[in-house]
């Protein structure tokens, strides 16, 4: 799952320096902080530093 995050985050910053619009930049910078911001969850459960499931 990392890997997959890893490659989109990638694509997200090809795309991000290649956006001439500010409305295009604005939203492709949201995907890849969302993005990066899965891949740190997807990298603390792997690293057993937080539970993948909810305590209920």
């Amino acid at each position: 799952m990392t890997y997959e995050l890893e490659i989109q985050i990638e694509e997200l910053r090809a795309e991000l320096r290649n956006a001439v619009d500010g409305a295009e930049r604005r939203q492709i910078q949201a995907e890849l902080e969302i993005a990066q911001a899965d891949l740190a969850i997807a990298a603390a459960e792997m690293n057993g530093l937080v539970e993948a499931e909810p305590p209920f």
